[in-house]
């Protein structure tokens, strides 16, 4: 599946009433360990077949940030039927997330 850009404005539609489970990457530009992380969660999005995966800049959408408790970045965040089912914060093995998305 494609990588989605989520924003406030298409979270509701892609992230909270998706029928598939959500991997949210929340990263920031300027942040080194997410640049680490960033091609991980571009392999997992490519490869990804039963869920879907995006990615939320904390600096574009600080709203999203906030409602996600998100205080260090990269944090990553499952959600399955609208609800957090799992969550993460830093440089994660790719396994690992996969993992959590079970």
């Amino acid at each position: 599946m494609a990588l989605l850009k989520l924003t406030r404005d298409n979270f509701e539609t892609e992230v909270l009433n998706s029928t598939l489970p959500v991997l949210i990457d929340f990263y920031a530009d300027w942040c080194g360990p997410c640049r680490m992380l960033g091609p991980v969660i571009d392999e997992i999005a490519e490869e990804a077949t039963d869920f879907k995966v995006g990615k939320v800049n904390i600096d574009e959408q600080p709203e999203l940030a906030t409602k996600y408790q998100v205080m260090s970045v990269p944090t990553l965040v499952v959600i399955k039927n609208g609800e957090v089912a799992n969550r993460v914060t830093g440089v994660t093995p790719k396994q690992k997330i996969l993992d959590m998305i079970e």
